[in-house]
């Protein structure tokens, strides 16, 4: 019998056939394709339940079909079904059930004779020609060998333990609460949030004057009936009395850039604009000048404000740091330098609760090899997030692999539109911030992100940060200064510096470096 070849495939995105031993056909770049190129509309074939059960199911259908957003089983056709799986995919795709098709979409620029992979899922049910390597030993964490154009990033099994040393948390009961002199981190106290008149955050919102204040229900009633009564002002009081003048709290300019028009028949002033609140007032002080702008409401932090540690959580911090400090070596052994980030999946006290789905995210530096200034670490890691969950937001409404376990800290963030690093994918509301990209997440590094790094944590929307080594000159969680604690910044996250340093000096960088 004659060898098989790859058939020619005609079209005009660079798509070609080529047939490998380990895995068969697969789709590839013929010459350069850009980032967000439309590769493949691919038409889907669809088989009902009933059908793929008797006979569907029996064949070799089933390594191709998967189950549609209404249950149908179907099958791409053309290149649809060609496109092999990568843990580091470069094309993410979309079902469009208007059309009965799925679009094909390049994530990053794709060179030539580069693969072209999607991303199945991690219900796998062959084994990957190209799996990640999962680190249960130091040297076991490795590059890839194609640089997958985040600066060789990987997400690790949170379960591995990459190092021997065996932590001082892993015996006793669980349960028991951690004083903070013996945890394994110091915690960084963020000074009390916006306690001078300069550095209350406002926002600009419309106001109206009601003399008449028979008007004030009326107005209320006008006010949820126009869709007015909007959440982003939650933490104010509606009304605002001076002297025998009640004024009307109706909405932001961001909700109603034009001014709203109240009801005619009671003869109101026109509205106009002031600068209110942009949050609830933490302390005494902070209700004091944020009232004097205008009505605010007091939510202060929860008692002891910072939240206790059981033993428990304090093993899986371990564990994490280990982890990081694992990769940073291994990427000093690779010529880069020794820093690393890592995104652990939340704790949470019966592991087997969590999400088959849940990952953890690991990345080290990589500015020497790829000689590009912005491969940090933390920047790495963060992007790795953010290209996975742009290609698992195209799989039938895949729901997010970080799910907020973890407790929200006690901060109030103020979400504002286009500012943050997340993705608004899907029709459907978030809630509480759940479309950013590290929400409820805590960040373990190696060193004290730099100031580029720790906005990109502040956009990202953080938990908090456990790092090792401080940066004294370069830092932005302490060092040369410390982010969340600027005046303007809409978001605040914890600090904790690693007390253990014991044996791992030799991850140290020269203080100039921006880690």
């Amino acid at each position: 019998m004659a060898s098989v070849t790859a058939p020619l495939h005609l079209n005009d995105t660079g798509c070609l056939i080529r047939r490998t031993d380990d895995k068969g056909r697969g789709v590839y770049a013929s010459r350069l394709i850009p980032a967000q190129t439309l590769i493949e509309i691919s038409p889907v074939l669809f088989f009902s339940k009933e059908e793929y059960a008797q006979h569907g199911r029996f064949t070799v259908l089933d390594d191709y079909t998967f189950k549609w957003t209404d249950g149908r089983m179907s099958l791409a056709l053309g290149l649809g079904s060609l496109f092999n799986h990568s843990e580091r995919p470069n094309v993410s795709y979309a079902l469009d059930s208007s059309t009965e098709s799925i679009r094909y979409t390049t994530v990053r620029d794709v060179a030539p004779d580069e693969e072209l992979c999607i991303f199945y899922g991690h219900k796998l049910w062959f084994n990957p020609a190209d799996p990640i390597a999962i680190p249960d030993q130091t040297a076991h964490l490795q590059e890839p060998d194609v640089d997958d154009g985040w600066g060789g990033l990987s997400a690790v099994d949170e379960s591995a333990d990459p190092s021997s040393e065996e932590s001082p948390y892993g015996q006793g009961d669980p349960d028991e609460i951690i004083s903070d002199e013996d945890l394994p981190f110091t915690r960084y106290k963020l000074p009390p949030e916006e306690e001078e008149l300069d550095s209350i955050r406002t926002v600009e919102a419309w106001v109206v004057d009601i003399p008449d204040p028979r008007h004030i229900t009326n107005m209320l009633k006008w006010l949820k009936q126009a869709g007015l009564e909007t959440p982003d002002l939650g933490h104010l009081k509606r009304i605002r009395k001076i002297n025998d003048t009640a004024t009307l709290l109706l909405a932001t300019l961001v909700v109603s850039p034009t001014s709203p028009y109240p009801p005619t028949e009671l003869d109101l002033p026109p509205p106009y604009t002031l600068l209110v609140p942009s949050a609830p007032a933490l302390t005494p002080t902070s209700l004091k000048l944020k009232s004097s702008l205008w009505p605010t409401i007091f939510t202060p932090p929860r008692k002891g404000e910072a939240e206790d540690w059981t033993r428990d959580q304090a093993h899986w911090a371990w564990k994490a740091m280990k982890t990081v400090v694992a990769a940073a070596r291994e990427a000093r052994r690779q010529g880069e330098l020794p820093i690393a980030a890592h995104v652990a999946v939340p704790y949470e006290k019966n592991a087997a609760t969590l999400p088959s789905s849940s990952l953890a995210f690991t990345a080290w530096d990589h500015r020497q090899s790829s000689a590009h200034p912005l491969r940090h670490a933390v920047i790495n890691v963060i992007r790795k997030m953010a290209d996975y969950q742009a290609s698992a937001s195209t799989r039938s409404l895949s729901p997010s692999p970080f799910k907020s376990l973890a407790p929200t800290p006690p901060v109030v963030e103020e979400e504002e539109e286009g500012c943050g690093l997340g993705l608004g994918l899907g029709g459907e509301e978030t809630r509480n911030g759940s479309n950013y990209l590290l929400t409820s997440l805590t960040v373990f590094t190696t060193h004290e992100p730099c100031i580029m790094c720790s906005m990109a944590l502040i956009h990202s929307r953080v938990k908090e940060v456990v790092y090792l080594h401080p940066m004294p000159r370069t830092g932005g969680c302490g060092g040369a200064a410390c982010l969340p604690t600027l005046k303007g910044v809409n978001h605040r996250f914890g600090i904790c510096q690693w007390k253990e340093t014991n044996a791992i000096d030799d991850l140290q960088v020269s203080n100039a470096v921006d880690a």
